[in-house]
């Protein structure tokens, strides 16, 4: 899949800044850059050093650089490597560039360098899919996770897993060499002990993935209600700062408008919408039908209503559609500040009559004015976006699609295996859904892989990585 050629490519995003770096690896991309840099003589120079000095094209100045030298196989991709720091202009990274192309080097492939520390045994293919994922993390939750992994994370559970297979496999087929013997070299209570352990890890980690996708991509929240609910000042408050016009006129929202925070390390996407009523308004209607879209597309919801103008019968209406829909949401009464308790109260005993309180939407009550309870608001949409998952600083969370999908995969073989051992079938059955098991965790690892997956992966990186 790879060459031991030289590739090239450069390391920083496009465009002008203070600095470029300029990446090239291959056996002889030392010796290559060497010809051309005017300084010390890199190839007499020890490994992980820097040297200042100018490159150079037929006696011409291209820049004056930084040169980086890292020796086989001490390296990222465990080939020779050099990192060339020049000033940021774009012309100048496209000289040096094609400089070194004129001469033997060739232009990286989209994932080039990582898929070469993959190919060549520095790192597996988790921690590949993690250079991408630590790259475009936008949180502090998604760069933890990602650092994790680029650490190894849950590969290093599945990799020692997957040898406990392979032994007992190996065992299960010896035993097919001595079948007219009738010995049993494998112990089907252990090998059952493990399966159940197997298949329980691997659950976790299949659990985890719905808390994973909310920390890779982010929490859709959709804030939705009737008109002057006050949607528009809440999503000021939670932004701290005048995003969305605020009018005491009904049907001010008339289109969606999204904006990015973070709570507790997760980015949440909310999404301001038009107040869904019955209109005339050829515009208004459109946003409302665009509310209604965004709704349907969200991971969770805030309905929010007016205690003071809202009656009894459009509350109860409104929960009703709502719930309908089973999405995960929240309800919040708006305005506080101009209310009674006695009103709040109301609401509370309706939404109690229409739901029950173990799994129905969570009422609270705001002001959006004064930002009474607004820190609460905040705790409890954190709450719903990880529900249901296991929010553990030490536990393993699984963000990749992929992985999830392997995993599911291998845990169906292994209830197949489990039911083959009890059911006590002939050793080469079992041996053969073992095998599948294997299949599918190596695959997520790399340590069985598919020519087809790996383009797919790393296509999907930048150039220079």
């Amino acid at each position: 899949m790879i060459n031991s050629d030289t590739i090239i490519a450069l390391a920083t995003p496009q465009g002008t800044g203070a600095i470029s770096v300029i990446r090239l690896s291959g056996q002889d991309s030392i010796a290559l850059c060497n010809r051309f840099f005017k300084g010390r003589n890199l190839e007499e120079e020890a490994s992980h050093t820097i040297h200042y000095g100018h490159i150079t094209d037929s006696g011409k100045i291209l820049d004056e650089v930084m040169v980086a030298i890292f020796h086989s196989p001490k390296s990222f991709t465990t080939e020779n490597i050099v990192e060339i720091s020049c000033h940021g202009s774009p012309y100048i990274a496209e000289q040096i560039i094609q400089l070194f192309v004129r001469h033997g080097a060739r232009v990286a492939n989209p994932g080039e360098f990582t898929l070469r520390a993959f190919m060549n045994g520095r790192i597996d293919l988790t921690q590949a899919e993690a250079v991408a994922d630590l790259i475009s993390s936008n949180s502090q939750a998604s760069h933890q996770v990602a650092i994790k992994q680029m650490r190894g994370g849950f590969a290093q559970d599945l990799k020692k897993l997957r040898q406990q297979l392979i032994d007992y496999v190996a065992l299960i087929e010896l035993e097919l060499d001595f079948s007219e013997e009738d010995v049993e070299f494998a112990n089907r209570d252990k090998l059952l002990s493990l399966l159940e352990d197997a298949e329980e890890k691997i659950t976790k980690l299949i659990q985890s993935f719905s808390l994973g996708n909310v920390i890779k991509h982010g929490v859709n929240t959709v804030i939705i209600g009737r008109p002057n609910a006050g949607k528009s000042t809440l999503l000021n408050v939670l932004l701290n700062e005048e995003r969305a016009i605020v009018s005491d006129i009904p049907g001010t929202t008339r289109d969606t408008i999204e904006e990015m925070i973070s709570i507790n390390g997760i980015q949440f996407r909310f999404i301001d919408t038009a107040g869904i009523r019955n209109t005339e308004d050829v515009i208004e209607r459109k946003g409302v039908e665009k509310a209604i879209e965004k709704l349907k597309q969200s991971t969770v919801y805030i309905y929010l209503f007016d205690v003071n103008t809202l009656s009894r019968e459009e509350f109860v209406k409104d929960i009703n559609e709502l719930n309908l829909l089973g999405f995960k949401g929240l309800l919040c009464g708006n305005k506080i500040d101009k209310s009674d308790e006695n009103n709040l109260l109301i609401f509370q005993e309706e939404l109690d009559k229409i739901t029950d309180k173990k799994t129905g939407p969570q009422l609270l009550f705001i002001s959006s004015q004064t930002h009474d309870n607004i820190p609460v608001l905040r705790l409890l949409l954190f709450a719903l976006a990880t529900s249901s998952a296991n929010t553990e600083n030490d536990a393993e969370i699984i963000t990749n699609v992929r992985h999830y999908e392997a995993l599911l995969r291998a845990r169906m073989a292994l209830e197949k295996a489990k039911e083959g051992l009890c059911n006590k079938i002939s050793g080469e059955l079992v041996a053969f859904d073992l095998r599948e098991v294997l299949n599918h965790i190596g695959s997520i690892t790399g340590e069985i892989n598919n020519e087809d997956i790996l383009s797919s992966i790393f296509s999907r990186f930048c150039i220079g990585k």
